[in-house]
């Protein structure tokens, strides 16, 4: 959990990049998630080559279906006896060689008329190969689907977990906002891109290698006019994605940046409205949004011009096609249904060049989402540790007492600042410490040392002999139990938000530790007692209620450790009384640090440990500290009252 300071909304972040650092490593990596689901990707794979298949064979029936209607036309006008050679001699005779040397490309039965045995069948043959292809069409997409949703929920498992082994400061550098827009808009981004893209892809792939293949059986002459314009539908799009691709990276890193000012905006929404800062967030929420639009329409912009130009390609090697086409029936070198044929394998062969050109805003954008996904998995994560052994005697391992000791212990959040220096102090088991010192001696520090949200930069924290850099740290954390000044609560039922303490915990084990920690009595007067659900952050209940919940939750826990960070400082007096009572008995028996600036708070401690700049300058009980007439006695006549 963060006890760290929220930064205030208006704050500068730092520039997105406008170039991706990894753009073709993040899409192969991103292509090889794809691949873990090896059997559902390769049975995809096989039904699209089917279907690509299928649907390059439909034309090529139906030019024999045109080949048989022609023969049955021009074979009905020819008399009936003679040879199709001497049809063809009679008409180079009259001087219609062009009618003779297309009637030599067809079979014709003169003085017969379309073979309508034949021309059904080779339809029926036609409409079984066309539904086919449909049905292995419809196959794919099922199994794309689910290859996208796998591997996009795999993602989303994997950031979720990286969350969790992320340190403290790397939440620290990075806006909540950024994180939530990786998490959330550039996975989201990617699934709706792998969906739209790489079913239509691979097809498209295939249906070039196929028809290419074709059209060269059909006539080499004729596929070398189709792949005259291919070069330049290569170029234009590589250089139009090579403009487009810095827009997108900036395009996403606007996002997080207005997706982060956004959720700061919200959290914070009363010190805005305090402070009458609404034109001032407002305008800084406008200039965010003007930034995004700026950075994509430049980039759906340039992407976009992608899809025109290659269907203008496209076009203009259509026509190359039919008149090249044209002019070969007419020598007799095609046939007329050949010819047709090759018309459509030339718009099949020209679509899916357009469509696979034309993802590449598609792809571009999903891979700059990808980097950034991928990214936030490299992070540098907290060093993981084994269990470590338990300090042991003669009867075999001790129970954990709770002894604690500071050596010589320092931390810094940058090396050239330093906050905590030398500081030493030993905690006996039972014992209760209060720490004060005046604002920025370390106090909240140090308690946030203690679980590890950060580790010490030199020294060492000992916890019954074993030095917790030793111990895992959820090991670590089962042992600690944290009353912050802020009561973090989520949005759910009361019950929930208590036993969210232990895992397992039952009503009745609920019950009783809110009865310990004297929130019971409120729990019960409202309308749905414990099911009563709170909003987010806890609202619904008052801060002083949210803090006896907080406790109960740790009294559930039953922790080794307790540490209370100014867990009285936002509360009235009543409600003071009723959570000191609730800490006091939850301190007892327990080693506890107790962070506090009232006096009513630290005065009955068995210890009281005074910081000033990160280190220890008094210590000693409240009485002798008072006598001491030394820091902790001009706090106490300036602050704890």
């Amino acid at each position: 959990m963060r006890w760290a300071q929220r930064a205030a909304p208006s704050a500068q972040r730092p520039e997105a990049p406008a170039r991706a650092d990894d753009f073709q490593g993040a899409a192969r990596r991103l292509l090889r998630r794809v691949r873990r689901q090896r059997a559902v990707f390769y049975g995809m794979l096989v039904l699209g080559t089917t279907s690509v298949t299928l649907n390059v064979a439909g034309p090529k029936v139906l030019a024999h279906a045109t080949d048989l209607i022609v023969a049955g036309l021009v074979g009905r006008r020819l008399p009936e006896g003679t040879s199709r050679a001497d049809a063809v001699g009679r008409l180079r005779e009259q001087g219609d060689d062009g009618l003779a040397d297309m009637l030599g490309t067809v079979d014709v039965v003169p003085g017969h008329g379309i073979d309508q045995g034949a021309l059904t069948a080779t339809l029926s043959l036609a409409v079984a190969v066309y539904a086919l292809s449909g049905l292995c069409w419809i196959a794919q997409g099922r199994l794309t689907t689910r290859v996208i949703q796998r591997t996009v929920r795999a993602l989303r498992q994997d950031v979720a977990e990286k969350l969790s082994r992320l340190p403290l400061s790397h939440f620290d550098r990075q806006p909540r906002g950024e994180i939530l827009s990786r998490a959330t808009n550039d996975i989201d981004n990617i699934a709706q891109t792998l969906q739209q893209t790489i079913s239509q892809l691979t097809n498209s792939l295939l249906l070039v290698v196929c028809v290419l293949g074709t059209m060269f059986w059909i006539s080499p002459p004729l596929a070398l006019v189709a792949l005259v314009t291919v070069p330049l539908t290569f170029a234009v799009t590589a250089v139009i994605a090579r403009r487009a691709k810095p827009h997108f990276v900036r395009q996403w890193g606007r996002t997080g940046r207005l997706t982060a000012q956004v959720e700061e905006e919200y959290t914070a929404h009363d010190l805005v409205l305090l402070h009458g800062r609404q034109r001032a967030s407002a305008e800084e929420l406008a200039r965010h949004n003007e930034e995004l639009f700026q950075a994509g329409y430049r980039a759906q912009f340039l992407s976009g011009a992608i899809q025109p130009a290659l269907t203008f390609m496209g076009n203009l090697g259509y026509v190359l096609v039919a008149v090249a086409g044209g002019i070969r029936v007419a020598s007799g070198a095609l046939s007329i249904g050949d010819a047709q044929a090759f018309v459509q394998y030339s718009r099949q062969f020209g679509g899916p060049l357009t469509n696979a050109a034309s993802v590449a805003n598609l792809a571009q954008s999903c891979a700059v989402s990808a980097e950034r996904v991928f990214a936030l998995l490299d992070a540098p994560e907290v060093r993981r540790v084994p269990a470590a052994a338990r300090t042991t005697g003669a009867d075999g391992p001790r129970p954990p007492a709770g002894r604690l000791v500071f050596e010589d212990v320092s931390f810094r959040y940058t090396p050239k600042e330093p906050l905590i220096e030398n500081l030493s102090l030993t905690v006996e088991p039972g014992q209760q410490v209060a720490v004060v010192g005046p604002t920025g001696a370390g106090k909240t520090t140090l308690v946030n040392l203690l679980p590890r949200f950060y580790d010490v930069t030199e020294g060492r924290i000992v916890l019954d002999g074993v030095d917790i850099a030793e111990l895992p740290r959820e090991e670590l954390r089962r042992m600690i139990g944290m009353v912050p000044q802020d009561a973090w609560l989520f949005a759910g039922a009361i019950a929930d938000n208590i036993a969210y303490g232990k895992e397992g915990a039952t009503r009745a084990e609920v019950a009783e530790a809110a009865r310990a920690a004297r929130a019971d009595h409120f729990i019960r007067t409202l309308p749905d007692g414990y099911d009563t659900v709170l909003g987010d952050g806890g609202s619904g209940v008052s801060a002083g209620e949210q803090q006896l919940i907080t406790i109960a939750r740790a009294f559930l826990a039953d922790p080794l450790l307790l540490v209370l960070d100014e867990a009285t400082s936002s509360v009235d007096t009543h409600t003071e009384a009723l959570v000191q009572q609730a800490m006091a008995r939850l301190s007892q028996g327990r080693t506890s640090i107790v962070i506090a600036h009232r006096l009513a708070t630290v005065r009955d401690a068995d210890v009281i440990v005074v910081l000033d700049r990160g280190s220890v300058v008094e210590q000693g009980t409240h009485a002798q500290l008072l006598a001491a007439q030394g820091t902790y006695a001009r706090l106490c006549a300036a602050r704890l009252r």
